[in-house]
């Protein structure tokens, strides 16, 4: 396979052209040819030839952006606090936190002893000796791939268990060490999934494996210091639709086996004290019925399981049954269903419940004390709305979440704050007085003042009328005057950043990266439109960008991009968009509706191929999603809508007056061992696109050793944050553009 050629002395070079080797698919009816099937056989030595060279010709007709690369590169490490420490999370004796060192790519995780209850997180080098848990560094060593998962230490605080993954695959050997001093056990449990959980006697570990669609559907417990191989089988989910997780309530009373589809969930529980129980169901699965469970431990009286559910309640409504009958008839409604208002996530304190909540795209938190317990009633208040409060936000936009809070009889908790413009804030509020103390926030260094900036909620019109929010954020410097109201254009048009999302309920909230301010302190406009098919503004807003109302989600964000156009944020010439993933067919499908809007287009592992996808249930997660896409292999009218929309299938072809269309330059991105979107898919629509406008910059960057996530380590990942950027600055004319302090 060739590399990049020049297609002439000082000409543009010559991109790879990968073989047409055509093969017709056909489904209910209809005929597709694809040149470029043979893309997908990982064996083929010339796939990976083709994408090596891919990878050349990017870096070569990249090369002219080297120095601003670096310069990128050095902007975003040099205001992150490269050795850092994270807020100590106290778990019964010990604090237990996380800590990373200059020029390391990976965290160490630390523990210290704790003293008298309601004393405050150390800090560095307060109170006793550090113990280090694991050093995610050593054990990177050699790898060019490096993850750890399922991280966690058992209950009476003696082992530790993690499990790595050294390609990207999601795949995770499961290892123990003893870090209570004595010998560590020696087995390790190969290929096992994300979910782990432990039984109270510190032996029994829970974990989940996958079939060979990457569907997490076995259970399995493993006891410490026994061979793997007589491990047990504890349950397996035979309906492909459903995939299977486990955790633990806060209180260490059960186990949790949650079973869930795209529209329907199950739990089990297990006895945490008694492992070898078999799982018991709490209410068995109905068809689009969810529900989610934590426990509260009962005090002096009996246990309850506190659930969130959308049974009879889009937006979904908070409940609470004895764990003794937890079936649908013994449920108690605690905080009724509110239109619009999306409950997230609910926590239970012993003598607290902790809501989190969704409005107008915003994440909050709902707080409610709890009364006396009592055999009949548990102990939670008659109306629970109206003894809440909730955790004041900042600014808008803005998001307030949940930070850890392991221990159910603490007096207060752990929460964190962020917006476009504020750097995230980790708080721990006394609940009884709502007094809240500032534990830490972001360090951002080179004398950041978000003074400087401006953030705003803006909305597009659709074009059935739905309005759409719109976060920017930009510098208060681009105004005519910066005392001007949140939403106010641009002086003059400015480059902008339009990023999107919109699929499986995924809100993309609002909140503040240090990595951007090397776009806004060039003059950019950052903006995140909060398209249907995400969870921004509660369930009505996701089922209105799934299934046959996929197409509003494209709608939406175009929608967006022409409100900042009409209000004067930016121009076309200037505006670039970003997506990845379901996002990365966001971008695909915007690119064939409405290439004239955008100069420049990074997407990121696109499902773009998503009709060849959905049609072949062998490949990993194709029957699960069904459920978010359609199922086009059985249904006519979900292949027809695919059909229609599908980035790949639909590339622009020349007009009727023969001319072809004006692409905008385009980065696409790919992992080789990516269980999720295959690889494949952006390598075979950036060579169709290049079919469709020879002309176009259309650029293609693989990891051959990592998947859906890309790189492992943090300095490489910021150096592809740089690539991203250099390419985008270059797309809008403005390689040469210096950043500039505020101020």
């Amino acid at each position: 396979m060739p590399g990049p050629q020049p297609s002439g002395a000082g000409g543009p070079l010559r991109p790879p052209a990968p073989e047409r080797r055509p093969v017709v698919l056909e489904a209910h009816g209809d005929r597709r040819v694809d040149d470029f099937a043979w893309l997908a056989d990982r064996e083929d030595p010339a796939v990976r030839a083709h994408l090596q060279a891919e990878n050349a010709h990017t870096e070569a007709a990249l090369a002219h952006l080297g120095a601003l690369r670096e310069a990128l590169f050095a902007e975003i490490v040099g205001r992150i606090e490269e050795t850092d420490l994270s807020v100590p999370v106290r778990r019964d004796a010990w604090w237990y936190y996380h800590r990373t060192e200059e020029r390391k790519d990976y965290p160490i995780h630390c523990r210290r002893r704790a003293g008298a209850a309601g004393e405050a997180p150390p800090g560095p080098g307060d109170g006793a000796a550090e113990q280090v848990l694991l050093d995610e560094n050593a054990l990177a060593v050699g790898h060019d791939y490096f993850e750890v998962a399922n991280l966690a230490v058992s209950p009476d605080h003696a082992v530790l268990a993690f499990a790595t993954d050294t390609s990207g695959d999601e795949l995770y050997d499961l290892a123990f060490v003893n870090v209570a001093g004595g010998e560590s056990p020696a087995e390790t449990v190969a290929r096992t999934y994300y979910g782990l959980a432990g039984a109270n006697d510190s032996a029994t570990v829970f974990y989940t494996r996958v079939d060979e669609a990457m569907r997490p559907y076995q259970l399995w417990s493993h006891t410490l210091g026994t061979d793997p191989a007589q491990d047990r089988l504890v349950f397996e989910e035979q309906d492909r639709a459903f995939t299977l997780s486990v955790g633990r309530t806060k209180d260490r009373a059960f186990v949790v086996l949650a079973l869930h589809s795209t529209t329907t969930t199950e739990s089990w529980v297990i006895p945490a004290d008694a492992p070898h129980t078999a799982p018991a169901v709490v209410e068995p699965r109905r068809a689009g019925v969810e529900y989610a469970l934590e426990h509260h431990r009962g005090g002096d009286g009996p246990g309850w399981f506190v659930i969130l559910t959308n049974d009879g309640a889009e937006d979904f409504r908070l409940v609470a049954a004895p764990d003794d009958r937890a079936a649908r008839a013994q449920w108690r409604e605690l905080l009724p269903h509110r239109p619009g208002t999306r409950l997230d996530d609910v926590d239970v304190f012993d003598d607290w419940l902790v809501v989190g909540e969704r409005l107008e795209g915003e994440p909050r938190l709902r707080v409610a004390p709890l009364g006396g317990p009592t055999a009949r009633s548990g102990p939670f208040p008659v109306d629970l709305l109206a003894t809440s409060r909730l955790i004041p936000a900042p600014e808008h936009p803005s998001g307030t979440w949940e930070g850890p809070n392991p221990e159910p009889g603490a007096s207060t908790m752990r929460y964190e704050q962020s917006s476009l413009v504020s750097p995230r804030a980790v708080f721990d509020e006394d609940l009884a007085t709502g007094i809240a103390v500032l534990r830490k926030r972001q360090p951002v260094l080179g004398g950041y003042d978000p003074a400087h900036y401006r953030t705003a909620r803006l909305w597009a019109e659709a074009d059935d009328g739905t309005a759409v929010p719109i976060s920017v954020v930009h510098r208060a410097d681009l105004l005519a005057d910066p005392h001007a109201p949140p939403g106010t254009p641009p002086a003059r048009p400015a480059p902008c950043l339009l990023y999107g999302y919109g699929a499986y309920e995924i809100s993309i909230d609002p909140v503040f990266s240090s990595l951007r301010l090397s776009l806004l302190d060039r003059g950019f406009v950052f903006a995140i439109a909060h398209v249907r098919g995400g969870g921004e503004l509660g369930r009505r807003w996701y089922e209105d960008g799934k299934l046959s109302a996929k197409t509003h989600t494209f709608d939406d964000f175009i929608a967006c991009a022409r409100q900042l156009v009409g209000l004067g944020f930016t121009r076309p010439e200037q505006l670039a968009a970003r997506g990845g993933s379901a996002g990365g067919l966001l971008m695909g499908a915007v690119v064939n509706r409405a290439p004239e809007l955008f100069a420049a287009v990074v997407a990121e592992v696109p499902f773009v191929d998503a009709l060849t996808t959905m049609l072949d249930d062998s490949l990993p997660l194709t029957v699960g999603e069904w459920e978010e896409w359609g199922n086009p292999r059985d249904d006519p009218a979900a292949y027809a809508l695919m059909r229609a929309y599908a980035p790949y299938d639909n590339v622009p072809g020349p007009g009727p007056d023969g001319r072809r269309v004006r692409l905008p330059q385009i980065l696409a991105t790919a992992g080789l061992q990516d269980p999720r979107v295959g690889y494949w898919e952006p390598a075979k629509w950036v060579a169709r696109l290049r079919q469709a406008d020879p002309s176009a910059r259309v650029l293609l960057k693989t990891e051959l050793g990592a998947g859906h996530a890309g790189p492992s380590g943090r300095y490489d990942a910021w150096r592809d944050e740089a690539l991203v950027y250099a390419f985008v600055l270059d797309a809008l004319g403005l390689a040469a553009a210096p950043a500039t302090a505020p101020g």
